[in-house]
């Protein structure tokens, strides 16, 4: 409704101005975003990486073991297939230069299974190159005869396999061009692996030969990279679902805190209106019982035609005497106690007290009764709701106008209450100020009818809409929640302990 018009009084206090002393209100809610933002972000990230570089070295590791496993199992059915001594290995077969140093084995048996340990060592799948090292780290055979010959020097890998002697494997991305150990017969397309397999004496006590393997495991390098997009997929989503699930605890409790504060703030306010409306009404007591009295006094005495202006005098002040009680009343701590009360029955009473008014300021009310359950509220509130809406109705169409009355009980357990006038309307700016204590476009307002409407309305789990066109007018909306006897009583007591 039009509050009144151009009044700007009781204005919300000017922002603090930046300054000494000065400190910005605290965003709990954008520092958290941020912050647990960042965090959750680090941790996904650090345990994406672990996560990813545990598949990866935990994969070539085994893919390793099981390569000299498989190698050092072809050397034992090779030795046995040239029927050679079972106390002999192949790693003393491998050299060609020592093919008759031992007397007690054939030359022959000693190239043929040294022949066929190689041709299956050249054929394993994804093999990249192969090349087998004497004791001295001269290259005695390989898969690029270039290097057969070479000795090969300040090779950390094969040194530590020597001397651990246990296999060392290595990942490398690029080929080194200066290590001479590299002339790879391909060029890799992901990662491949060197691994470098120690070959023994029959007693086990010392290595005599090394093969080395460099290999691509094409398949191994999929399965890795399908690793990779599960592990960060479920990191990001994880993270996500996280940091969500915090943001919509913290948000929750931000909002909560905010409605406490507003709560507080409003508290405040309206202890302060009532300190100040009762001082008023105290205050308006006396000269409203002297206009009274002088009234009836003046009445006994004054013409037939002075009685009827007396009388409505003596209307008026009673009905300014009431609302100044149930102002006090509705600015008493409330109680959760409600009452079932008769919508229809309250704007017929309303109206009634209006009529002459309504009358005086040429108003058309457009109210159809109709028959609708009852509503939870209190008498005494909801009379002082409706007389502050209509008061406002009437104020806004000086010159006259339509006030259209209407009642929606569609919502199952709701009721609403549309009242529509065709006054002046307020702007846009103003409707999202209309419900602060203290703020009104009333010259000589107080601001606050609707700031009470609103506190009531919410009291009893109800609520109040304005929307308003300048020019056009004004309509309010009270929506009731529907009294349904002992299980509303129940659930509105435990709602509100």
């Amino acid at each position: 409704m039009q509050i009144l018009e151009q009044q700007k009084v009781a204005a919300p206090p000017a922002p603090a101005v930046p300054g000494k002393g000065w400190r910005p209100r605290f965003n709990l809610l954008r520092w958290f975003s941020l912050a647990s933002f960042f965090i959750i972000a680090v941790v996904a990230l650090g345990l994406g990486y672990i996560s990813t570089r545990f598949v990866v070295d935990e994969s070539l590791e085994r893919d390793s073991m099981l390569t000299a496993q498989f190698i050092k199992a072809i050397g034992e059915a090779e030795i046995r297939h040239a029927r050679i001594s079972p106390d002999r290995t192949i790693g003393e077969m491998l050299d060609p230069r020592l093919d008759h140093a031992d007397s007690d084995i054939n030359p022959e048996a000693r190239a043929s299974a040294r022949f066929e340990f190689l041709d299956h060592v050249e054929h394993l799948p994804d093999i990249m190159l192969a090349t087998v090292y004497a004791e001295d780290r001269t290259v005695v055979w390989s898969t690029n005869s270039e290097l057969i010959g070479i000795r090969i020097e300040d090779n950390k890998e094969l040194d530590k396999s020597f001397q651990m002697k246990s296999p060392v494997s290595t990942r490398y991305h690029e080929i080194d061009e200066e290590r001479p150990e590299q002339r790879l017969l391909r060029e890799p397309e992901h990662l491949f692996v060197e691994n470098y397999i120690p070959m023994f004496n029959a007693d086990r006590s010392k290595v005599i030969a090394m093969v080395e393997i460099y290999k691509e495991p094409v398949d191994l390098v999929a399965r890795i990279q399908r690793g990779f997009k599960a592990i960060w997929l479920a990191t990001l989503i994880g993270g996500a679902v996280i940091y969500l699930g915090l943001f919509w605890i913290v948000r929750r409790a931000a909002i909560q805190l905010q409605n406490q504060q507003n709560q507080l703030i409003a508290n405040e306010t309206f202890v302060a209106l009532g300190e100040m409306s009762s001082a008023v009404a105290h205050s308006l007591r006396n000269p409203l019982a002297n206009i009274r009295s002088s009234a009836e006094l003046a009445q006994d005495i004054a013409s037939q035609t002075a009685q009827k202006n007396i009388g409505d005098i003596i209307n008026q002040v009673d009905r300014m005497s009431r609302w100044v009680r149930e102002l006090l009343v509705s600015l008493r701590p409330m109680n959760d106690d409600f009452e079932t009360v008769d919508l229809v029955l309250a704007l017929d009473d309303t109206l009634s007290a209006f009529e002459s008014l309504i009358k005086r300021s040429n108003v058309e009310v457009r109210f159809s009764p109709v028959s609708v359950p009852q509503v939870v509220s209190q008498q005494v509130l909801l009379t002082q709701i409706l007389n502050s809406l209509f008061a406002n109705a009437l104020e806004a169409m000086p010159k006259g106008g339509v006030l259209t009355i209407e009642i929606d009980s569609s919502v199952p357990g709701d009721l609403s209450m549309i009242l529509t006038d065709t006054g002046k309307g307020i702007s846009k700016q103003q409707q999202q100020m209309v419900f602060k204590p203290f703020f009104t476009t009333k010259q000589g307002g107080l601001g606050v009818g609707l700031a009470l409407v609103k506190r009531i309305m919410e009291r009893f789990d109800g609520s109040v809409e304005l929307t308003s066109r300048e020019q056009e007018g004004t309509r309010v909306c009270l929506n009731f929640k529907v009294a349904t006897g002992g299980a509303y009583g129940a659930q509105h007591s435990a709602g509100r302990g």
